[in-house]
C-alpha cells in the first residue's frame, strides 16, 4: 500500500490508538488506556459526607486515598446490581487517580483514524464535551468518552479535598 503525503504525516493514526473497552447497560464505551492504571474488583468504598451523589465513596489503594465514581450516576443512566463482572477501573492522570465503576470490561481494541465519527450534539445522557467520538468497528459502536476531561471537574476537586481531610481525622 503507498502512503500519500497527507497520510504519512498521520503516522500515529495509521499505527492506530488503543482503547480500554467498558459496559455501562447496553452500550460500550471505550477509553484511552494510556490513563488505565489497573482494572481491580469492586470493593467496598467509604462514604463522604456531602460529596456528589455520583461520587460512590474513597477507598485506600496502597496508601493512596482514590475517589471512586460510579458512572451509571454521572451519567444518569438506570441503577443496575452490582455483580461478579463490575469491575473499578484506576486512572492515573498524573497527578489524579481516580476509580470509576462500570459494569464490565471487555476487551482493548485499536481503533484507526478512519474507524472514527464525529461526537452528535444532541448527546443527553453524556455532555459533548466529554466525547471524543464514535469508533465503529463493523456492527459495533463504541462512544470514546474523554475521561481526563470528565473526571478532572470542580467537583472532583472538592472530592479529593473532603477525602483528605477525611483521611486526617
Amino acid at each position: 500500500m503507498t502512503l500519500s503525503g497527507s497520510e504519512t504525516n498521520r503516522a500515529g493514526d495509521i499505527a492506530g490508538h488503543e482503547y480500554l473497552v467498558f459496559r455501562l447497560g447496553d452500550e460500550e464505551y471505550g477509553i484511552d488506556i494510556l490513563k488505565v492504571q489497573e482494572i481491580r474488583s469492586c470493593e467496598r468504598v467509604t462514604r463522604i459526607a456531602n460529596s456528589p451523589d455520583f461520587i460512590a465513596g474513597v477507598t485506600n489503594l496502597r496508601g493512596v486515598i482514590v475517589p471512586i465514581v460510579d458512572l451509571r450516576v454521572k451519567f444518569r443512566l438506570r441503577a443496575a446490581p452490582f455483580d461478579d463482572n463490575t469491575v473499578v477501573i484506576v486512572l492515573n492522570f498524573g497527578s489524579r487517580v481516580v476509580g470509576i465503576i462500570v459494569d464490565g470490561v471487555s476487551d482493548v481494541l485499536t481503533l484507526a483514524a478512519e474507524q472514527i465519527r464525529p461526537a452528535p450534539d444532541f448527546s443527553v445522557i453524556l455532555a459533548t464535551e466529554y466525547v471524543q467520538g464514535l469508533g465503529s468497528l463493523g456492527e459495533r459502536m463504541l462512544i470514546l468518552v474523554d475521561i481526563e476531561k470528565l473526571l478532572n471537574s470542580e467537583e472532583m476537586a472538592l472530592v479529593e479535598k473532603s477525602a483528605a481531610l477525611a483521611a486526617c481525622d
